[in-house]
């Protein structure tokens, strides 16, 4: 149905939804929009709905992309004007996490990703604005491996791994011992190991997105989330809702 609304906003001390609405917004996006509603001020983003998660398991992945892209590109663009930063800009680039946020408390559901939107371009970009080329590429080097994990299902502990590698043979001690010429290398080999298992972090932010989304309304079906929702009566029928946030480095 075209007129259904799936996408909540929130930012600026605004709100489409409110703290009642913990059914359709889950909890986390409920909280999100209460605290803006009485003031607290909350890095804006908006929430995909609790109803969103049904229809993508009784229509699939690309149905509903298709049916939330002109919804999330519109609530994508507030996030852009509230920041005056632009999704995936060489310049001035918005980044955002990803999460998950059913109307219970649910352990077993997908784990945040913070920085969506980093790439190879977007990492100058921060760097430049950040004024620190180790502290961009190090947040890179972690989205990467974050997203590998999460989103794509890739072995955390091949990455785990490069880096451990990358310390010995370097003789340091702490990951804070490494140099931004030493995270552009590990940025390289981590986009290596991605090659290598088949499971390549998109360098376009939309594609990253879409896969982030996707993947926080499969979670609610992995077998974690099955069997805490068996052992603590949550309905299967309930989904969850997913959260996108501007991402504070």
């Amino acid at each position: 149905m075209a007129d259904v609304k799936r996408v909540y906003t929130f930012g600026n001390k605004e709100a489409e939804g409110n703290g009642k609405m913990r059914e359709l917004l889950g909890g986390k996006g409920a909280n999100l929009a209460e605290m803006n509603l009485i003031g607290i001020p909350v890095p804006p983003g908006f929430t995909i709905t609790t109803e969103v998660c049904s229809e993508y398991y009784a229509q699939g992945r690309e149905k509903v992309v298709g049916l939330l892209r002109p919804e999330v590109e519109k609530a994508m663009k507030n996030i852009e004007k509230l920041t005056g930063m632009k999704f995936g800009d060489k310049e001035m680039p918005l980044l955002v996490s990803v999460r998950s946020g059913a109307r219970a408390s649910m352990p077993g559901m997908m784990d945040t990703v913070l920085n969506l939107g980093l790439n190879d371009e977007t990492v100058k970009a921060l760097a430049k604005a950040s004024g620190s080329e180790r502290f961009a590429y190090d947040s890179y080097r972690r989205f990467l491996q974050m997203f590998s994990d999460v989103v794509l299902g890739a072995d955390l502990d091949l990455y785990e791994e490069a880096l451990e590698n990358m310390k010995k043979s370097k003789g340091y001690k702490s990951d804070t011992d490494l140099t931004a010429e030493d995270l552009k290398e590990l940025v390289k080999e981590y986009k290596e190991i991605g090659q290598k298992l088949g499971k390549v972090v998109p360098q376009d932010p939309w594609e990253q997105l879409w896969a982030g989304i996707g993947a926080v309304f499969g979670s609610w079906m992995v077998d974690r989330a099955i069997t805490y929702r068996k052992l603590n009566n949550i309905p299967g029928d309930w989904g969850t809702a997913v959260n996108v946030q501007l991402s504070l480095i």
